[in-house]
């Protein structure tokens, strides 16, 4: 009999288990969502960027040309055809890729909610909570929980932001025991990262967790929450102002 009910406990805790260990994990994107989203920034970029699709165009086309005539005087046009087409593809992705990104720091730099809005682009699993303390002037602060640790963001005047972030430092401190905390403010200044930066800055930082501890952190931190201020996506408009707790 013994047997049977340790089997029955097994079963039951199977699903719990299953349930705990998938709770903080990042929820897949829909099928196609990404070809979506890509056709959308390219929408968006050729009406900002009237150069993108020549000089798309051009990448393709150049490698192509050139291809054609070596491949003739070589004797192996097909050969040279084919490894052109892939090139030429290629060299057109990274063209629109940097116009795409030029196109998209030109619309959110200098705004409020810039950083925000980068951070809530990033490729990869970082978890981003916004405005976990703010300003009535519109000085915010940002949590990102991913592979580093814990990264405070914080946008506006940086002599307001410095004791915001450490404010918010201690209060994540008392729940994360020795996990790294990083601070950073967004700006041009000496010590700062700037908006067109912010990107790399991320993804230079050390992976110092792994990513199961990325989902406990994630849970133990969505407790502190944020501000609950109904943020617009993308920068806020201007003269906006963020409402007090």
């Amino acid at each position: 009999m013994k047997p049977v009910a340790k089997a029955k406990a097994d079963a039951g805790a199977k699903p719990g288990a299953g349930a705990k260990a998938g709770a903080g994990a990042k929820p897949k994107a829909p099928r196609g969502e990404r070809a979506k989203q890509i056709r959308a920034a390219f929408d968006l970029t050729r009406k900002r960027d009237r150069k993108l699709v020549p000089l798309m165009l051009l990448a393709f086309l150049l490698p192509v040309v050139a291809a054609v005539v070596v491949g003739l005087l070589a004797g192996h046009l097909v050969y040279f055809l084919v490894l052109s087409v892939f090139l030429g593809l290629t060299l057109a992705v990274v063209v629109f890729g940097r116009r795409a990104s030029s196109a998209m720091f030109a619309q959110v730099e200098g705004q409020t909610g810039a950083a925000l809005a980068i951070l809530q682009s990033m490729r990869g699993d970082w978890r981003v909570t916004p405005v976990v303390a703010a300003t009535a002037t519109q000085d915010m602060v940002h949590r990102v929980v991913g592979r580093p640790g814990v990264v405070l963001v914080g946008e506006g005047s940086a002599r307001r932001l410095v004791p915001l972030l450490g404010q918010e430092k201690k209060r994540v401190g008392r729940l994360i025991g020795d996990t790294p905390v990083y601070d950073v403010i967004v700006g041009d200044e000496d010590g700062q990262v700037s908006i067109r930066k912010l990107q790399n800055h991320f993804v230079k930082l050390p992976r110092n967790i792994t990513p199961k501890q990325v989902n406990a952190l994630d849970t133990r931190l969505s407790a502190l929450g944020g501000m609950k201020v109904p943020m617009p996506k993308g920068p806020m408009p201007k003269g906006a102002r963020i409402p007090k707790r």
